[in-house]
């Protein structure tokens, strides 16, 4: 039987619901990506990105996307993020006399912010990294990528 103190209180359910909430706009934009990966290999290659960049790309945004909402390995799948936006803003989004540029930049770095927050304090009670923790047996690398 599980005591109250171990069972997932509200600041869980916050850290939840914002883990959602930061996954969703990746997790979105690689779908769409590679729903559509001809047009997507076109606008990589117009930008100068190889097909390569391109799959990568889909694939950190749905992997760690993925890692994120659902809370494994939580910890590595925000700090990927929090690059990979820090990268598209610094690479992307430096047009400052464009104050859409502008906003799409703070944009990526307030994302950023918060994937190096959820990094730091990990997934929380409400995540696969906590029901993984609490097997026995487990390798020592990997009960610290989960804590």
């Amino acid at each position: 039987m599980e005591s109250a103190s171990s069972r997932p209180g509200p600041a869980d359910l916050i850290l939840f619901l914002g883990r959602l909430l930061l996954s969703l706009i990746f997790l979105h934009e690689g779908w769409s990506l590679a729903a559509d990966i001809t047009a997507t290999i076109d606008i990589f290659a117009k930008l100068g990105l190889s097909t390569p960049v391109a799959l990568a790309t889909i694939a950190l945004q749905i992997g760690a996307g993925l890692s994120v909402a659902t809370g494994f390995l939580t910890r590595l799948g925000a700090l990927a993020l929090a690059l990979f936006c820090l990268a598209t803003a610094l690479l992307f989004h430096t047009n400052f006399a464009s104050q859409n540029e502008l906003l799409h930049f703070e944009k990526d770095l307030a994302i950023a912010g918060g994937m190096f927050v959820l990094a730091a304090s990990g997934a929380g009670a409400i995540s696969i990294d906590r029901l993984l923790r609490k097997r026995a047996g487990m390798h020592p690398w990997l009960r610290a990528a989960l804590s």
